[in-house]
């Protein structure tokens, strides 16, 4: 049976050969196909059309039997059931469900020898040693006597000598090598001369657990306390670029999982989900030659990049960053001319967390700007101990809601939109309450942390921004006075009308016609039938007046 691509037309060849299943004594068809998954198992897959899609669409062109083992609402006779339910057809696992039946089946073949469980883990050989000087040293000396030995306990931990110089032996041996007066020791076992490894872990020797030692950094007595551990574990979320935090992720989890079965960590897995930031990419600029050219050999012109020295219309193209391509952004020339605050924002401003997306000067830029003037609006604005125009006090706990939903969701750049709303409205109020004031503080910082505690210290507010409680929605400060709806005559718009937000359905009706744009797309028509979306749209369906 074939696991291929949906996509991929099912082929295949009934063997005219039966298997017998081993548990109840079934025949079951053998059927080859055009391909099948070689890495997994032995290639030859059991099938189950009436829970797997791809079973299940292969099982329909050949007219094989579908028999439904987890019981479904809808059944399966239009398509496969992937969701959990009971069993049913399945002999004495019928009546429980998938994860319940998982067990009692590996139970039953243990108990008759004809199987057991086992985890698989899907790492591949990792090569534990580096040729360099900077990564954690290995704790075993090379005895002419004894071996290989490992240090005694209270021998570690084994730490790095001070070198001046980094680079390589010359021999291929990493540069420990060459520091003799390390590398010389004796025998922890037998008392002889002895030399120490000079090769180094790899990078993510460290990185697999570190997160257990910042629950717990000061303890000199173990690698992390279990009460704390238990406390603050397992971590939230695990954050990475796509590239690399999938294989880090599963070597994070392997030394959890061994760090775990020896008892010194009590949760099984290391993070509760995994989240990808995507890929900061930037415009690169090729002359017609097809050689690449940096900023600085570039003016920008009407949008368009022209080479300094000839004046040539060079053509960009978004990459990744290389320095080939002459279009890498130094986050230091950033820093220092726009500073961390709008830096941080950019970057949580330039799209969607997971998407890959361009640096573009112009938008931090815009950056820039926003923050400059919300610092100048700051020192001038007047505040006041009375609340702001109703208008101004729903739009401050949308802005609330939406900041609060979008920052736990990671969409932190449809939070600064809000924010950037918020503040268009605000600025133009002739005074501003104190709690709108403090308010927008709060919900800035996470983004600009410096400016927003800057202006709260300027203002002589208590402690920081970062130790005050998050904003409170006020739910009676949720629902506008007035909605804007659309009006259609026979499905095109004829009119965008303002009504009352909680505005019967009779009341929407007879405004929608009271619409002098509405009225005359009606001449020479009468209503049929009327169709709402409410807090959206009327909608009139007419026909000619006989």
């Amino acid at each position: 049976m074939e696991r291929g691509d949906l996509n991929k037309d099912k082929t295949g060849v009934f063997t005219g050969a039966y298997a017998i299943n081993p548990v109840n004594g079934k025949k079951i068809p053998v059927w080859t196909s055009d391909y099948v998954l070689m890495g997994y198992g032995t290639g030859a897959i059991m099938a189950v059309p009436a829970h797997d899609e791809r079973d299940y669409a292969f099982a329909k062109k050949f007219g094989l039997d579908i028999i439904e083992v987890i019981k479904s609402e809808q059944g399966v006779e239009k398509e496969a059931f992937t969701g959990d339910g009971e069993l049913v057809n399945s002999g004495f696992l019928n009546g429980l469900r998938v994860k319940e039946s998982k067990a009692a089946m590996i139970k039953w073949l243990s108990e008759r020898s004809l199987g057991n469980a086992k985890t698989t883990y899907k790492l591949r050989d990792w090569v534990f040693a580096r040729q360099r000087y900077w990564g954690e040293p290995i704790p075993v000396v090379h005895c002419p006597k004894c071996g290989v030995v490992p240090l005694p306990e209270d021998q570690l931990p084994l730490t790095l000598p001070e070198v001046e110089k980094f680079e390589p032996s010359g021999t291929g041996e990493s540069p420990l090598a060459t520091v003799t007066d390390w590398v010389n020791t004796t025998c922890p076992h037998c008392g002889g001369p002895a030399k120490r490894e000079t090769n180094t872990m790899p990078q993510w020797a460290g990185s697999c657990w570190y997160y257990l030692r910042y629950m717990d950094p000061h303890n000199d007595n173990a690698l992390v306390d279990p009460a704390i551990e238990k406390a603050y574990g397992p971590v939230d979320c695990y954050i990475g670029g796509a590239e690399h935090a999938v294989l880090h992720l599963l070597y994070a989890r392997f030394w959890h999982r061994v760090l775990f079965d020896l008892g010194v960590v009590t949760h099984p897995e290391p993070f509760q989900k995994l989240r990808h930031q995507g890929m900061i990419l930037a415009f690169s600029y090729r002359d017609k030659m097809g050689a690449y050219h940096g900023y600085d050999e570039i003016d920008f012109k009407d949008g368009k990049a022209y080479l300094k020295t000839t004046g040539e219309e060079l053509s960009p193209m978004v990459e990744k960053m290389s320095k080939s391509k002459k279009n890498v952004i130094n986050p230091d020339d950033i820093l220092n001319q726009y500073g961390a605050d709008a830096f941080r924002m950019y970057e949580m401003f330039m799209g969607p967390f997971e998407a890959s997306k361009p640096w573009d000067m112009k938008g931090i830029e815009g950056i820039s700007r926003f923050l400059k003037r919300v610092a100048g609006w700051s020192e001038n604005v007047k505040l006041s101990d009375q609340s702001d125009p109703r208008k101004s006090e729903i739009l401050k706990n949308k802005t609330i809601a939406k900041v609060s939903e979008d920052i736990e969701n990671f969409r932190f750049n449809t939070a600064i939109s809000a924010l950037m709303v918020l503040f268009n409205d605000i600025s133009k109020l002739p005074q501003v309450s104190q709690d709108t004031f403090q308010t927008f503080l709060k919900l800035l910082h996470p983004f600009a942390p410096h400016l927003t505690e800057e202006i709260w210290q300027q203002k002589g507010y208590e402690g920081f921004v970062v130790k005050s409680a998050w904003p409170v929605v006020n739910p009676d400060m949720m629902q506008d006075d007035t909605v804007e709806i659309g009006v259609q005559v026979n499905g095109k718009v004829r009119d965008r009308i303002a009504v009352p937000a909680n505005a019967a359905r009779e009341e929407l009706e007879a405004a929608a016609k009271a619409s002098a744009k509405v009225q005359r797309s009606l001449e020479g028509l009468y209503i049929t039938k009327v169709l709402d979306v409410p807090g959206r749209m009327v909608s009139f369906v007419a026909a000619p007046k006989k």
